[in-house]
């Protein structure tokens, strides 16, 4: 009698190629977590030398958008702000 460990498609699943997929992931969310506290550190950074981090933030966001995106956002920000008496 063979245990499961031995046999190399289990229920048709190729065992070690799932271990393999799963280590991986589990390896990139442990670097993710890690990646994540760095940013914080940068973040803390920014903040202890006086700059606004929702501000950061948004740039970061506004830079990852294609300039036409942010374009019509900003119209229609000024838009709004306008109907708005502001």
């Amino acid at each position: 009698m063979t245990s499961q460990d031995d046999d190399p498609a289990v229920g048709g699943i190729a065992a070690d190629r799932l271990r393999s997929i799963i280590e991986r992931v589990e390896r990139l969310e442990e670097e993710r977590k890690a990646l994540a506290g760095d940013i914080k550190d940068i973040f803390t950074e920014a903040k202890s030398a006086g700059f606004d981090v929702k501000v950061i933030r948004q740039i970061i966001r506004l830079r990852k958008q294609e300039p036409a995106e942010v374009e019509e956002q900003e119209t229609l920000l000024d838009i709004y702000r306008r109907a708005l008496g502001m």
